[in-house]
């Protein structure tokens, strides 16, 4: 898609990371089309392959550019932006750098309780995925935007501070750690609304966040959260003492991603 800006606005528009070029006196900006999906309750696993299966098929596409023989720009080869909202069914799951031994429960014990558990191929370590929290999976081609992983989570978390600052609640980001905090300097206080754990191949990522919304924290308690000690975990009804319409989270979590992430919705 193509937004066409008057020349006279130049000065007031934020054009870092856009393409531009100038077209009979106007400026066009190049958006990224997004397929956005919302796919309800999923199980983890399901939703785990159909990510695979998106990013294969990008890589796919971008193999057969290679072949070609064409030399096409990275931003040329027709590669598909997704973003995907599901909630998963109780699940733990452990990324590739984490310990098992951060999972407080015996197999047994996670059978009893009917909750799963997968070893995983993101980065990061043990989180937990439940009801009324947002799991993003976006599988985007970072060569349409910026091969830089580090910018990538970056702009990820500012996705989710900027959406907790609808509900006046102050994300921000803890030295070292990936994710997003509440009041991580302080002490005592420092507690974890939003996990991230990421996987890249041939630039396509999958996995992505997991926002605590209405989500039921006590099961967190079976686990060292991130494999961090001794800080707590969140969610937006916990800070605001009352649950939030899940619906328009999801709405205004989409719209801060297409913000950040400069993309429109197809």
């Amino acid at each position: 898609m193509v937004l066409l800006v008057k020349l006279t606005f130049l000065n007031q528009l934020p054009f870092t990371g856009l393409r531009l070029s100038l077209q009979n006196k106007s400026i066009a900006v190049d958006k990224q089309e997004l397929i956005f999906e919302d796919l309800g309750i999923v199980a983890y696993k399901e939703a785990w392959d159909y990510q695979e299966g998106l990013l294969l098929k990008n890589v796919a596409i971008k193999t057969a550019a290679r072949i070609s023989g064409n030399n096409e720009p990275a931003s040329n080869i027709p590669t598909k932006q997704h973003l995907l909202f599901c909630e998963h069914p109780a699940v733990y799951t452990l990324g590739k750098s984490g310990k098992k031994e951060h999972v407080l429960m015996t197999d047994e014990e996670l059978e009893n309780n009917h909750i799963e558990f997968y070893n995983t191929n993101r980065g990061g370590d043990i989180t937990f995925h439940g009801l009324q929290q947002i799991v993003g999976y976006p599988i985007l081609d970072l060569e349409k935007f910026e091969t830089d992983i580090g910018k990538y989570l970056r702009n990820l978390e500012e996705v989710i501070i900027r959406m907790l600052a609808d509900y006046d609640i102050k994300g921000a980001r803890s030295k070292g750690e990936t994710g997003v905090w509440i009041e991580p300097d302080i002490p005592g206080k420092e507690r974890k609304i939003c996990a991230m754990g990421v996987r890249c191949s041939r630039w396509i990522t999958m996995h992505g966040f997991a926002l605590n919304v209405n989500t039921d924290l006590s099961y967190f308690n079976n686990i060292i959260p991130c494999g961090i000690q001794n800080k707590q975990v969140s969610s937006i009804e916990r800070e605001l003492g009352k649950k939030v319409d899940f619906t328009e989270a999801k709405e205004r979590l989409k719209h801060h991603f297409c913000e950040i992430f400069q993309v429109t919705i197809n």
